[in-house]
């Protein structure tokens, strides 16, 4: 699963995954559910970063936050499961740009939290669905759910309780990912290589999202 991440938008961003206008401000090194995330997608020929709220309302829930968990999506049931077969199909799909993410690992002594990132992209992309659903009074939120899929090696290790990880996208399947058929857009979804995968253990200070510093991601004995 993916319950907590680090995301943080510059510049840079806009030229390097083509978007259509600045990202808007965001910093946070510690990304909890029900809060608004940078997403990019493409709408109307238009690739934009806008800020959704993490946790998906389905269309059907009339704006109102189902009592199970949206924040992730299986991939073994995005394309038949209530909530996201109609966002899958409607080619609802999105990036969620990360620094890194945190999983925390099962010990004798109780959960430590790693910090998870890449070796090869400084900024990469999680595979998302997005989702617009209207209240009684016409008033619209839309939301987002992070696609997760069984866990490489590395990942199973660390998260070792569910043995589940979140679905990174290789920087050249962004534009597929955005834009190609749900079938094609599958076929962009794989476990990342664990070679270009790096992780260390943090402080139990990320446990509460109250706490939003760099020194989360700083590595602890």
């Amino acid at each position: 699963m993916c319950g907590r991440y680090v995301s943080k938008l510059d510049a840079a961003m806009e030229r390097e995954w083509a978007l259509s206008r600045p990202p808007p401000p965001f910093e946070s090194y510690n990304i909890a559910p029900t809060q608004q995330v940078p997403v990019v997608r493409e709408r109307e020929g238009q690739r934009c970063c806008e800020l959704l709220r993490w946790g998906l309302v389905p269309f059907w829930a009339k704006g109102v936050p189902p009592k199970l968990s949206t924040i992730n999506a299986r991939i073994e049931t995005i394309a038949t499961a209530a909530s996201y077969r109609g966002p899958w199909k409607r080619s609802q799909r999105c990036i969620l740009p990360a620094l890194g993410f945190y999983e925390w690992q099962v010990r004798d002594s109780g959960k430590q939290p790693f910090y998870v990132y890449l070796a090869d992209q400084r900024l990469f992309g999680l595979a998302g669905l997005w989702e617009h659903s209207e209240t009684d009074d016409g008033s619209a939120i839309e939301s987002v759910t992070i696609i997760t899929m069984p866990a490489n090696p590395m990942m199973a290790e660390i998260h070792n309780a569910k043995a589940r990880m979140p679905a990174i996208l290789r920087h050249e399947d962004h534009n597929a990912w955005l834009t190609a058929s749900p079938a094609d857009a599958m076929n962009c979804l794989h476990q990342y290589p664990e070679a270009e995968m790096r992780a260390h253990p943090v402080s139990t200070v990320v446990n509460s999202p109250k706490n939003n510093e760099p020194r989360l991601i700083v590595p602890v004995p």
